[in-house]
């Protein structure tokens, strides 16, 4: 049975403008402003003919040399991860201090916590979910005793937790204080008051769940976080996109109201489509598909049930709309409820995102205390080995969750990129960091790999197909059978 959206039928010219490709010019605008305010000067965003936009390097770049830094338009810390990392839930910085990172982290997991329907946590029985990529390899530094955990007195890892211990040489790796939610949900933190600030205004006043939540029902919100947390956490992703259309529409149209107070009357309550255009446009500019139709199959699901499938994810994407909309309804901004814009905000996480990684100040701080000449390493290990051996392998998990980056959206992949997403020692926050593989001369595209490339190239070619298209580099074209 087909799936119907009211709003999809209501709304079919509103939904067309809004999927409606953006013009060359409009592009080109917007990330000559992006380019401009967040100084990346050595780039520039171009059409690139029947490969969309991409981007050319404006300047010579040496092998190893930044080529820019890009912060994320939208971005979430998976929520699995936040047992194991306290960080700012707008620029994903660590947050508090060492003593509270490891006591944190020890104490959840000795009263067995888990993830909660919201972004907290609470009690849970179920094991968790395999960290074995992330653990520190133990010939490369701090390892702890063992493989498994040793458990710690309840009140030594309290301590640690509420500042009441401070570990030796921990002042050597100081973090932002904690700033807590300005809406009270206690689930949200931030290394300052601007951060605070600037995400309860771009996104959280709509999505917390405290007291002075602006949603329409944080009882639907709290369904929905629970639906997302128990299925994919791409729907939280999704519903931060529609929250920021929706505040940027509200300001938007404020200033427009202050601009002509003399007609206000007749256009409150009306919804101004160009307004919406126009607070939709850091959304338009990735490209889209709609999630159903993009996702790749799954190696456990047969060719055969390909359809069937689909229709299940398109299904799932139905439920999560409906309790979001229960949540953050807005008339005005209607459309962006509709099945088809979830579906194509998806769709383009889907295709465009970076992995979040911010490492943590943990790992180096055991790094360090291995690293000490002996006499002060063996004094300093009898307070920290303990809680080296509770943590075990743990003690080496970092920051890890997903984002949309604008700039980085727009490059496009090769099989030998000259460029690549990497952090370095000072990168220490969510921002995407693209490094120089090799030289690269002004004028040329800066292209990163979407895939390991590594892979022969059958399984590249079959990998870059769920992207929807056929790779055609260099390297391809020269291997290819």
């Amino acid at each position: 049975m087909e799936l119907i959206c009211p709003i999809d039928q209501r709304c079919s010219h509103q939904i067309a403008a809004l999927l409606q490709p953006p013009s060359p010019f409009l592009v080109q605008e917007y990330f000559e402003q992006l380019i401009s305010k967040r100084q990346c000067h050595g780039i520039k965003v171009k059409q690139n003919g029947e490969f969309g936009k991409g981007v050319f390097a404006q300047t010579d770049f040496e092998k190893e040399q930044l080529i820019f830094k890009d912060q994320m338009l939208v971005g979430i810390q998976h929520p699995s991860n936040k047992i194991d990392c306290l960080v700012c839930s707008y620029c994903f910085k660590f947050i508090g201090s060492i003593e509270q990172q490891i006591g944190r982290k020890l104490y959840l997991k000795a009263v067995g916590v888990g993830i909660s329907p919201h972004y907290g946590c609470q009690k849970n029985s179920s094991d968790e979910e395999d960290q074995d990529n992330n653990h520190h390899n133990s010939e490369n530094g701090a390892s702890s005793s063992s493989s498994s955990t040793l458990p710690l007195p309840t009140m030594a890892v309290e301590s640690l937790m509420n500042g009441e211990l401070s570990l030796p040489y921990s002042k050597n790796f100081p973090l932002p204080s904690i700033v807590s939610c300005p809406g009270g949900c206690e689930e949200a933190f931030y290394c300052s008051k601007s951060c605070a600030e600037a995400d309860w205004e771009s996104f959280h006043c709509l999505l917390c769940t405290g007291e002075k939540s602006e949603s329409l029902s944080r009882k639907a919100l709290l369904k929905f976080i629970q639906h997302a947390n128990e299925t994919n956490d791409i729907f939280l992703l999704a519903a931060k996109a529609i929250s920021f259309t929706i505040l940027r529409y509200r300001k938007m149209k404020a200033s427009h109201l202050r601009e002509h107070e003399k007609t206000a009357s007749n256009v409150v309550g009306t919804s101004d489509l160009s307004l919406l255009l126009e607070a939709w446009r850091p959304i338009s500019i990735g490209h889209k598909r709609r999630w159903w139709d993009c996702i790749s199959l799954p190696d456990d699901i047969d060719a055969s049930d390909e359809a069937t499938f689909r229709r299940q994810v398109q299904e799932l994407a139905f439920t999560s709309l409906q309790l979001l909309k229960e949540s953050i309804f807005d008339k005005e901004c209607e459309p962006l409820f509709s099945l088809e814009i979830y579906g194509h905000i998806i769709g383009m996480f889907e295709l465009n995102n970076l992995d979040l990684v911010v490492e943590s100040p943990v790992e180096d701080y055991f790094l360090y205390i291995d690293d000490l000449p002996y006499p002060e390493k063996r004094e300093a290990e009898k307070i920290t080995r303990p809680y080296l051996d509770a943590l075990g392998d743990d003690y080496s998990i970092c920051c890890q969750g997903t984002a949309f980056f604008p700039l980085q959206s727009c490059m496009n992949h090769s099989c030998c990129p000259n460029a690549k997403a990497f952090k370095r020692e000072e990168d220490r926050d969510g921002q995407a960091t693209i490094i120089a593989l090799g030289p690269i001369c002004k004028g040329e595209e800066v292209t990163i790999s979407y895939i390991d490339e590594d892979l022969t190239f059958e399984e590249r070619q079959a990998l870059l197909a769920d992207y929807g298209f056929r790779c055609r580099c260099a390297r391809c074209l020269d291997e290819e059978p």
